[in-house]
């Protein structure tokens, strides 16, 4: 029986040769606890060097809180009246301003994007870096947790949609799915998170699975 997602109405690119893969990387034993995400996110991750010279640096904010059901991530969902990635799902961030850190420019786009208190999250590391190729940017995520929810909205053209996702939802049955183009050798994957409204996938996706796999690592 088929038990996916319904995913929402995003749209994917797909290209004439791929295929569908559904085992998740992280352990079906593994709990989802603040404790359990951050603790193992290194304080500065090793770089990784942009792979084209004219590459935009740029940073994310990935946001976690405790929610009723377990911890919460905070998403966005870009404007359909954007150029690039419109309508697809996100985290807050952007390219760094001249003289800024990746977490300035982090904590600068969230407030500036959905109004989030930079005062607010308490950053405790950074993941893996990427290099994204669409939008040729260097990307430096942030990984934070809040206190406490806030209320939050767009707050500029870029971002429709605002809306915090529990850790359980990501992980539930019939909602991860891994997928490679192309065809062997030159093949590469891709991960999807299938909600009930919505598809994460992407780069954002390839940073949610880094963080639900690092609590597993020795």
């Amino acid at each position: 029986m088929n038990t996916g997602r319904r995913g929402g109405n995003q749209q994917i690119p797909r290209p004439d040769t791929w295929s569908e893969h559904h085992d998740p990387p992280w352990s079906a034993e593994s709990t989802w606890s603040i404790d359990d995400l951050v603790g193992r996110v290194p304080e500065h991750a090793a770089p990784l060097l942009p792979s084209f010279p004219d590459a935009r640096v740029s940073a994310v904010l990935i946001a976690l809180v405790a929610g009723h059901a377990g911890p919460e991530v905070l998403l966005t969902r870009r404007s359909m009246e954007m150029r690039n990635h419109r309508g697809e799902v996100s985290f807050p961030g952007g390219r760094l301003d001249p003289g800024e850190t990746p977490i300035d420019a982090a904590l600068r786009e969230a407030h500036e994007e959905v109004g989030l208190d930079p005062s607010a999250p308490v950053v405790v590391g950074e993941l893996a870096h990427l290099n994204t190729i669409v939008s040729r940017s260097y990307i430096v995520p942030i990984v934070s947790v809040l206190d406490r929810r806030p209320d939050l909205e767009p707050r500029t053209g870029e971002v429709d949609r605002v809306f915090w996702t529990p850790i359980v939802e990501l992980t539930r049955p019939g909602t991860y799915r891994m997928e490679r183009w192309g065809s062997p050798p030159m093949d590469r994957p891709l991960h999807f998170f299938e909600l009930d409204d919505e598809t994460v996938w992407g780069a954002t996706a390839h940073m949610l699975v880094d963080l639900l796999t690092y609590s597993s690592r020795r």
